[in-house]
């Protein structure tokens, strides 16, 4: 409340300096202040461009075996969590866990793969995307009646 209040007895040009030397010191600083003055005007943009990134984390996992399946798959969801914190929009939030869940069901980890293994026989699998299913239905349940409605029969596919 004090910062708010300081903040608001501020000139514009000290807000901007403020707000330079802050982005300085840390990368997700630097991320959400270029999101909040290039892409939050086009959420749609936005969810493109998330999607495009985690398809390129999917492209580069190593399937030699489960733990780094396992280490990538987390690091996806680091990636999807940070991304969707910036944006205060829950469908995009709800569309980026959709995107993950459909994109390791694509990769086959649902059913049994090259490797032979699948998601119900290697609980750590099983458990990441459980958790994201989970999410999903929570926040579908914040949603608007009309937008629950398209929410869930996409999530009842999961």
């Amino acid at each position: 409340q004090q910062i708010k209040q300081e903040l608001a007895t501020l000139k514009p040009a000290q807000l901007n300096a403020l707000c330079l030397r802050l982005a300085k010191f840390k990368k997700e600083n630097k991320e959400l202040l270029s999101y909040l003055v290039f892409e939050a005007s086009d959420e749609a943009a936005y969810l493109q461009s998330v999607k495009e990134e985690v398809a390129a984390q999917f492209a580069t996992i190593n399937t030699s075996s489960v733990y780094f399946i396992k280490k990538s798959l987390r690091k996806i969801v680091r990636i999807i969590n940070r991304y969707s914190n910036f944006s205060e929009e829950t469908s995009t939030e709800i569309d980026l866990r959709l995107y993950f869940c459909e994109q390791v069901k694509e990769q086959g980890w649902s059913l049994p793969n090259k490797l032979g293994i699948g998601a119900s026989k290697n609980k750590a699998l099983d458990n990441i995307y459980d958790g994201q299913v989970k999410k999903i239905k929570s926040l579908i349940a914040t949603l608007h009646e009309d937008l629950q409605y398209d929410y869930e029969r996409v999530a009842k596919e999961l």
